[in-house]
């Protein structure tokens, strides 16, 4: 059973939702095509503060993706610190540094963000080859564009990965 929690509509392009399976929200990637790319699935709290459970965190980041989509910005998801704070943002390119407005979501503090992305983020995806680039430290780029185009239709993937692993 799949329901998708309303969200604002975009004209053309990948559209980002959230949408349950099996009563988990989950983040999914719509392309152009019509293929359902399920990218992350929000099932565990061991990464994010309380007051922000899974289907709300599921709806404003899928709201994030979108945005940066929109704004010719989401080229990268990267790993990065705000605030003391390790993050997931979206990046013009690999050596753009992740800010407030183009924050995806923040981890908790002392997370390992690489660690978290590569376990958040649907594997079928990270196996394309050039989709990952990890630099010195706690860093992290994958190329959103090559992950997205290599990601494994909805339908053919085992979309159960998340954050417990």
């Amino acid at each position: 059973m799949l329901a998708t929690i309303d969200q604002p509509s975009y004209a053309g392009g990948t559209i980002f939702k959230c949408e349950k399976r099996q009563g988990v929200p989950m983040t999914v990637a719509q392309t152009q095509d019509g293929r359902k790319v399920p990218m992350i699935q929000w099932s565990s709290q061991d990464y994010f503060s309380r007051e922000w459970n899974s289907e709300r965190r599921c709806y404003e980041v899928s709201r994030r993706f979108q945005k940066s989509y929109d704004n010719g910005k989401l080229k990268y998801i990267k790993t990065g610190i705000i605030r003391g704070e390790p993050v997931v943002c979206a990046a013009v390119n690999q050596n753009a540094p992740c800010t407030d407005s183009s924050l995806l979501f923040t981890l908790k503090r002392g997370s390992n963000a690489k660690a978290t992305l590569r376990r958040l983020m649907n594997r079928r995806g990270l196996v394309a080859g050039n989709v990952l680039n990890e630099s010195g430290g706690d860093s992290l780029n994958i190329d959103f564009d090559t992950y997205l185009n290599h990601a494994t239709n909805e339908q053919n993937s085992d979309i159960n990965q998340d954050i417990n692993e």
